[in-house]
């Protein structure tokens, strides 16, 4: 029976166990995918020594933390700086692990067909692993983007920053935070709302709820919107073309 599972912490809330449990049954494979809550990366030394994986899939907070303890990335990985995908590869009785980072496919494939001519400019809201390459993707396809944390660094914004006059010029916002996530679905960017219009495209990574409250807000504001599954099911679908390729 080949093994997969997903490293983070918290992961009570999983879409790739749902999914693949489901995958596998439907197409018969001999084959499990579970959940392995790692609050420390230092505990992935263990959890892949005692277990015979195939792949893994790496979600927040070791998309980054997770890289040292790899043998070698894709070029994609490596240029975002973020790992969410890793291969397990057995080689003449030496085992290789190889890093991939398809957040940034399935982000791609998902906002590509609501970007219009006005989208130039995009804010990415935080700053962790989803946000490279979420980043990544924009500026591939001509963005310019600018990260939004809580405090203000070079090519850094902070919320304090963000007012109705200076958010005119960048038209897709991206939440990569966790805020508004199950089950704190009460919290949301602090965003200048009222400056929001229809040439806006206002994106979540989160997917559960359906519609967070920044999703909601920019949807009263006459914007488009769009929640992170559909980046979900693409990420995991190129997930399972590098673990048989």
């Amino acid at each position: 029976m080949r093994q997969f599972g997903l490293i983070g912490f918290p992961v009570l809330q999983s879409f790739s166990k749902a999914y693949f449990t489901e995958k596998f049954e439907k197409e018969s494979l001999d084959a499990v995918y579970d959940l392995y809550p790692l609050k420390d990366i230092s505990q992935f030394t263990e959890l892949i020594q005692t277990h015979t994986f195939s792949g893994l899939n790496v979600t927040i907070p070791h998309k980054q933390a997770v890289m040292p303890y790899l043998d070698e990335l894709d070029a994609t990985a490596a240029e975002i700086g973020a790992v969410n995908v890793i291969r397990f590869i057995r080689r003449d009785g030496r085992l290789l692990l190889k890093g991939y980072n398809t957040d940034a496919i399935g982000f791609e494939n998902s906002i590509l067909p609501h970007l219009k001519e006005q989208h130039k400019k995009a804010l990415i809201l935080g700053t962790g692993g989803a946000s490279r390459a979420i980043d990544y993707a924009l500026r591939k396809n001509g963005l310019q983007t600018t990260f939004v944390s809580r405090s203000s660094s070079a090519g850094q914004l902070s919320y304090e920053e963000l007012t109705a006059d200076s958010i005119q010029e960048y038209t897709v916002i991206v939440n990569c935070t966790p805020l508004g996530m199950y089950p704190a679905i009460d919290g949301y960017p602090d965003l200048p709302y009222e400056a929001i219009s229809k040439k806006y495209l206002c994106y979540d990574v989160v997917y559960k709820p359906e519609e967070t409250l920044f999703l909601k807000k920019s949807k009263a504001m006459g914007a488009t919107t769009i929640n992170g599954l559909e980046m979900l099911w693409g990420q995991a679908a190129a997930a399972w073309l590098i673990w048989n390729s």
